[in-house]
């Protein structure tokens, strides 16, 4: 029977401290917190279905990698399908944050902001992300778990549009096409990014990418006053009178 040594565990909030042991994790001023158990069990799951498949890896094969009981996997996630998309939860609310913060002058410029909020998370654990991008390609039910978790996102730019533009004409339908351009602007770079495997930065592709918005949208930032120029075309022959007319119904519009 191999030795093993005396090892005790406790946990503060999400936070897990471990004592003894070969796997004691103390430094030199006491014990050293190991990783969140959420991001734990997350990293080991992608890390599992990666190895192993996703069909083959059980919630026991990732507690065991993680290091903590079956019971403790079920406080954070309902199923192994979940433990892969652990993050969009606080991503999405970070974002929320980030729109709210704005006025009507800054919209445009807070969407820009919230769709690098999101690249920057994709990028900062780079070897997650590629390892969640082959996992989605080779799984439908986790292909479509990340297609709706995209709908989130476009639901959360559309509601915060349609608010900047709310008593305008057409404000829904506007909201939901600068939505949708917003997301297909960031996934478009996020792809090209996964596929060359991680091997760029690619915030100038994604500031590119959002040029091409930004120019189609600009416009809705502008306040409408008072000096608002009136341009109008007529067709040769418009008589004088309903020329004057259909300007007058335009100025007093």
């Amino acid at each position: 029977m191999p030795y093993a040594d005396p090892a005790t565990e406790f946990q503060i909030h999400d936070t897990q401290y471990h004592f003894g042991g070969t796997d004691q994790g103390v430094g030199e001023n006491g014990p050293v917190p190991k990783p969140p158990i959420k991001q734990r069990l997350a990293e080991a799951a992608v890390a599992l279905f990666d190895e192993n498949g996703y069909d083959a890896t059980t919630i026991d094969d990732i507690t065991a990698r993680a290091g903590v009981s079956r019971s403790t996997f079920f406080r954070y996630y309902r199923s192994k399908e979940e433990a892969i998309f652990p993050d969009h939860d606080a991503l999405l609310a970070q974002i929320d944050a980030r729109l709210r913060a704005s006025t009507a002058d800054t919209a445009i410029v807070a969407i820009t902001d919230a769709v690098r909020l999101v690249l920057d998370h994709y990028v900062r654990d780079a070897e997650v992300s590629l390892r969640r991008y082959r996992l989605v390609r080779k799984v439908p039910t986790l292909r479509d778990r990340e297609i709706a978790s995209v709908a989130r996102y476009q639901r959360l730019f559309r509601e915060f549009v349609s608010t900047w533009l709310r008593g305008s004409p057409d404000a829904d339908l506007r909201a939901e096409l600068m939505a949708a351009s917003v997301v297909a602007a960031h996934n478009q770079v996020l792809r090209g990014w996964l596929r060359a495997g991680g091997t760029y930065d690619p915030t100038g592709p994604l500031d590119h990418a959002l040029g091409y918005v930004i120019a189609t949208f600009r416009h809705l930032e502008q306040p409408r006053d008072e000096d608002e120029v009136v341009v109008a075309a007529f067709p040769r022959g418009t008589s004088p009178e309903a020329v004057m007319a259909a300007i007058r119904r335009r100025l007093d519009s």
